[in-house]
């Protein structure tokens, strides 16, 4: 069985000192799993790309928010594919989805995608 390798990798800056952080999340491979890449815009904002990974029970999606790339991972959704990190909660179907902090009252945002991937 292969290895899906999610890593990650940022900067922090600590007073004058500067150290690299980076983290790797290793995931079982099989014949089914996917890594898929779609570009959306949001209402208002610049086109952004989110990486959907499908490895056996994992699901999760990785986009930027805020300025940052954050890991969204999949729960339980009637309809769609709806992925929490946080207070944020990204929901996708088809090629339409959105972005939400639910902390923050109106903060919804609705997005389309013309590359979305087949399956989520």
């Amino acid at each position: 069985m292969r290895t899906l390798i999610l890593g990650f990798g940022a900067a922090m800056i600590a007073g004058s000192a500067f150290a690299e952080v980076s983290l790797s999340i290793p995931l079982q491979a099989g014949a089914t799993s996917t890594v898929t890449t779609a570009t959306y815009n949001c209402a208002g904002g610049e086109p952004f790309q989110v990486q959907y990974l499908n490895a056996g029970a994992n699901a999760l999606a990785v986009l930027p928010v805020e300025g940052e790339e954050r890991i969204f991972v999949n729960v339980v959704s009637g309809s769609g594919a709806r992925y929490a990190s946080g207070p944020y909660i990204w929901w996708s179907k088809g090629e339409n989805a959105t972005l939400e902090n639910e902390l923050e009252e109106g903060s919804l945002k609705d997005c389309v995608s013309k590359d979305f991937p087949a399956a989520q």
